[in-house]
């Protein structure tokens, strides 16, 4: 049992303090890094300077921006991953074989965290790489790990709503992506249509080690040229021999 004695709440402070970047916030101020933490503003200040001075961030006097030094923190933790290692070679093969993207990831809260991919044609604006996150709500490997958990549990990730809309078509009710969830764990699958991004659509199924416990999310990402339940077929047939294969090796 680990005692409140027993944690350092400054550590806990400057983690809460990177995970305030993202995608849609690589420069921040102080004020802006506090009100997103929850921190105060003098100690969000202490936590960023506290980074910039060990290189982790650069600061221009106004606004800070995380440095390629903090991709260490993720590499470290990927490096001792053994799951990105198992499926890399799947996904290229399986990528070169449909001609499209395809990734693995894994959940963390509200969010996916890719630990693999292997990419073909862009269609996403942002850039997607091992360690890149998106909201599980909303897309393909994320709803199939909320569909995974129990009802109690996805709920209580999702909230109370209404959910952030990324799109004219993203699903901000919860008691809708909860339906949604029910669809999925039904069917085996998830497809995704422009709910992430406009002319984004992405298919996904779940990964299992051989016991049957879903460990992760497998998805093939594609342009929304033509409906998505035309061409999801032949997407999910590959999708599903991967998925077999890679259960005979996930333990």
């Amino acid at each position: 049992m680990i005692g409140e004695r027993d944690i350092m709440g400054g550590l806990a402070k400057g983690l809460a303090v990177i995970e305030t970047f993202r995608a849609d916030r690589p420069r921040q101020s102080i004020s802006e890094v506090a009100a997103v933490s929850g921190l105060d503003r003098a100690t969000a200040r202490r936590c960023l300077l506290t980074l910039a001075h060990h290189g982790y961030a650069d600061y221009d006097g106004k606004f800070f921006t995380l440095t390629p030094r903090v991709l260490r923190l993720g590499t470290a933790c990927l490096a001792t991953m053994p799951l990105p290692q198992i499926v890399q070679p799947f996904l290229d093969e399986l990528s070169e074989r449909v001609g499209q993207s395809s990734s693995v990831s894994i959940l963390d809260g509200a969010e996916i965290v890719y630990v693999a991919r292997a990419a073909q044609k862009r269609v996403m604006s942002i850039a997607l790489m091992p360690g890149s996150r998106l909201p599980a709500y909303c897309t393909s490997m994320g709803r199939i790990l909320l569909a995974a958990l129990p009802e109690a549990e996805a709920r209580r990730i999702l909230g109370p709503g209404p959910l952030p809309r990324r799109t004219a078509r993203t699903l901000t009710d919860p008691e809708a992506v909860m339906a949604e969830l029910a669809r999925v764990r039904a069917q085996g699958h998830a497809l995704i249509d422009q709910e992430v991004e406009e002319g984004l659509c992405s298919v996904a199924v779940p990964l299992l080690n051989a016991r049957g416990r879903i460990v992760a999310a497998l998805n093939i990402g594609l342009a929304a040229t033509v409906p998505l339940d035309e061409m999801a077929g032949p997407y999910l047939a590959a999708l599903g021999e991967v998925q077999a294969r890679l259960r005979a090796i996930l333990t």
